[in-house]
């Protein structure tokens, strides 16, 4: 796909859309590193569930919401593989958001297990992946 002018009504839109993938994959980062580190340290446990509840879920709003937003103004032809795997990354990291957010609760309340904090390193890493494949193809565009 060659590079386009687009409409300055397009900015704002895609500008948060950005704005909240990347600000989402570095406080997803960051989430996972607290968790993973956070096995001798109650404080960890706590700035990765408070990271997570604080920072990633209103990323994620924002990320997903905008990039609705955008994707409503814009007049894609077919359905390319890209714009579905953004949203497919988008929606499904809904739940695992909840999921760890869970755990990552639980973790703070049972200092004694490491189960529930390396679980939320591990559910937070693979989400980073997610995203990271998703900025790829929303970047590269392969189809």
């Amino acid at each position: 796909m060659l590079a386009l002018v687009r409409p300055d009504s397009w900015n704002p839109p895609l500008f948060l859309h950005v704005l909240g993938a990347v600000t989402l994959v570095g406080s997803v980062a960051a989430t996972a590193l607290a968790a993973g580190r956070s096995h001798e340290s109650p404080l960890l446990r706590r700035v990765a569930f408070w990271t997570l509840v604080s920072v990633v879920l209103p990323d994620w709003a924002l990320m997903r919401f905008a990039g609705q937003w955008i994707d409503s103004k814009e007049e894609i032809e077919g359905d390319p593989t890209w714009l579905g795997l953004g949203f497919m990354v988008g929606d499904i990291g809904l739940v695992v958001l909840v999921v760890t957010g869970i755990l990552g609760w639980w973790a703070t309340r049972k200092l004694d297990r490491r189960w529930p904090a390396q679980t939320v390193t591990v559910l937070a890493s693979l989400y980073l992946v997610a995203l990271l494949v998703a900025m790829w193809a929303m970047t590269a565009k392969p189809d």
